[in-house]
């Protein structure tokens, strides 16, 4: 399913009274929107339980999406594109990880590479606990030019966040690595 069937579908359906309340429900750090105060494209959405449901009913062949989509309260997108690497303030990326870290959440993954061109990236993942369920999930990509930030609540592993990539603005992975999403897709 293409990104901009699913953000029609969330346009469409989506008050403003619900995004409020799914807002508040679920908490995201302060900072996130103000990584992309440079970017040259963005996209930001928010699709609650009901905007799931309805969309994953548009994937009938997907029994996993919809299983995973049973336990998922909502689903947060941000996602930054910069027209020069470096654009993005790095000052307020370790802002928001050590939000993360004073609210408990635990730090699953930090992940930092550089490669022989020059390129460089990073992988957080967080997690955070109720009675011991995975109850929220958080996930930045930070690269070169662009920052992706999925925010995931409700019954959820981190097995399952990889049936929703490719879903609803959430990056393919293959082999761990982040599949960039061709032009015609955006």
């Amino acid at each position: 399913m293409k990104f901009f069937q699913i953000a029609v579908l969330a346009v469409m359906t989506t008050s403003v009274a619900a995004l409020g309340q799914q807002q508040r429900q679920d908490w995201i750090p302060q900072g996130v929107e103000s990584l992309g105060q440079n970017a040259s494209s963005r996209t930001e959405f928010a699709l609650d339980h009901s905007m799931l449901v309805f969309a994953s009913k548009l994937d009938q062949d997907d029994d996993n999406l919809r299983r995973v989509i049973a336990g998922v309260d909502g689903i947060s997108v941000r996602s930054y594109s910069f027209p020069r690497p470096g654009m993005y303030d790095s000052g307020i990326l370790s802002s928001v990880r050590q939000q993360y870290h004073e609210a408990g959440w635990r730090h699953m993954v930090n992940t930092h590479n550089n490669n022989k061109d020059g390129n460089s990236g990073a992988t957080d993942l967080w997690i955070r606990y109720e009675n011991n369920t995975v109850r929220n999930v958080a996930v930045l990509f930070a690269g070169r030019n662009h920052l992706n930030f999925i925010a995931v609540s409700g019954s959820i592993s981190p097995l399952d966040l990889s049936h929703l990539a490719g879903h609803f603005g959430i990056p393919r992975m293959e082999g761990g690595v982040l599949v960039p999403v061709p032009d015609s897709e955006r």
